[in-house]
């Protein structure tokens, strides 16, 4: 009887909270505070303190803000036009050109900043001036900057895998760092099959850079920045230090680089820090709250019953696991990724471990899927950042996302049937056995 009032106050106080418009980190805390006292009475302020606590008390924690730092000095040292041209050298002979540049270039600002929202405005801000010139679709030119955005948040070093790692009990930063490379390729790639289709039924041209000593001149200023994914993960993979001594590192790095080029105004240095601890923030109180959430979660045994209903559905690993990906699909249309790492991993890990899945792998998987959120109304970040950058409403563009999303999925389900997408390069580096 308990129990059952436990789950009750849980599912319902929460999504009450979450409807009159209260942000999602009170909602869970709130709705899981009135689950505690249900159990420990009078105490439970003071349990619910205690577990936040210990929900953020952890050294693995120290790399995001200094990963989001190292973002955010790159962003504002003027990164972006150097990757966008460096872009067209990498893809510019290929029809629509422009649209490709946009793909590619969010890749590699989404990889250094760690940030889709980032490089959507970045990236698209820059761009979709210059396509619009070139007399391409303004509609088609913002679905494939909000849909290539998120690949960033999949290729490292990614502050959603640093959170994935600490809910699921401590699965290796750096595997998951490694493990996302060639699926988050894959998002790109295919955004630029559908973008390349969309190019050759409207005869866009190519942008091809003229001119060896150009382009040499472009990769030879993009090189230090791009080399900033190189140094992570590479001193990373080699143990020469590791994901949170990496993420100073990258700050350094960056500092220095800006340093340098001088493109980074002292005037813009508070604002930027405000930043960085104000996404900090967020992101540390969502992890203290779901601490909460958790042992709620787990004295309900909500996680076992949902793991048992799922194994008794089907015998088939494929279809369970097919099964969750429909799930956190929908839940992904409504809740920002972060949150949903932390409250889903505790439910769905158990039953993927179970199955004798990796949990590097679900980990991908998680991620992956939950990215396609970012560009999902009604909650999608991504989504309101490009429609803002191109001036559109989310109607001016939904439906032109559609064969975007359609590939994706697709893509989505070889990365959850194909465990070796994710495995192969965490294996071949000697990060998972």
């Amino acid at each position: 009887m308990l129990t059952t009032s436990v789950i009750l106050y849980l599912l319902i106080m929460t999504p009450i909270l979450l409807v009159l418009g209260v942000p999602i980190g009170t909602s869970i805390c709130l709705g899981s505070t009135l689950s505690i006292f249900s159990i420990m009475g009078p105490t439970a302020p003071l349990n619910a303190a205690n577990r936040i606590f210990a929900g953020m008390n952890s050294f693995a924690l120290l790399a995001i803000p200094f990963f989001v730092l190292a973002g955010n000095i790159m962003n504002t040292g003027g990164i972006a036009a150097r990757l966008i041209n460096l872009a067209k050298v990498c893809i510019g002979f290929i029809p629509g050109s422009l649209m490709h540049t946009n793909i590619v270039a969010n890749m590699l600002f989404g990889a250094i900043s760690g940030s889709g929202v980032a490089a959507a405005a970045a990236i698209g801000s820059v761009v979709l001036p210059g396509e619009k010139k070139e007399g391409y679709d303004p509609k088609l030119s913002a679905v494939v900057n909000i849909a290539s955005a998120p690949a960033g948040m999949i290729i490292p070093p990614s502050n959603i895998f640093i959170i994935y790692s600490l809910a699921s009990g401590g699965v290796s930063v750096a595997a998951l760092f490694v493990a996302g490379y060639i699926p988050g390729i894959m998002w790109g790639l295919a955004v630029i099959a559908v973008a390349a289709y969309y190019s050759w039924k409207m005869g866009y041209k190519t942008s091809v850079v003229s001119g060896w000593g150009l382009r040499a001149k472009i990769v030879w200023q993009a090189m230090p920045s791009v080399f900033l994914i190189v140094l992570i993960i590479g001193g990373i993979i080699s143990g020469f230090f590791t994901p949170t001594e990496a993420s100073c590192v990258a700050v350094v790095y960056a500092a220095i680089i800006a340093g340098f080029s001088r493109t980074l105004p002292l005037s813009k240095i508070p604002g930027m820090l405000l930043d960085t601890a104000k996404t900090t923030g967020l992101i540390v109180f969502l992890i203290g709250v779901s601490a909460i959430l958790g042992w709620v979660l787990a004295y309900a045994k909500l996680p076992n019953m949902i793991a048992q209903a799922l194994l008794n559905f089907s015998d088939s690993s494929s279809v369970i696991l097919l099964g969750m990906m429909v799930i956190m699909l929908v839940v992904g249309c409504v809740m920002d990724p972060a949150p949903a790492v932390l409250i889903f991993t505790p439910i769905f890990l158990p039953v993927a471990m179970k199955l004798g899945i990796s949990p590097v792998h679900f980990g991908v998987m998680m991620v992956f899927n939950l990215s396609l959120g970012a560009i999902t109304p009604p909650v999608g970040p991504i989504l309101f950042t490009g429609c803002r950058i191109a001036r559109m409403s989310i109607d001016d563009v939904f439906l032109k996302m559609l064969p975007f999303f359609g590939a994706l999925i697709v893509t989505l389900v070889l990365v959850t049937l194909i465990p070796s997408l994710s495995m192969a390069l965490p294996t071949w580096a000697g990060l998972v056995h």
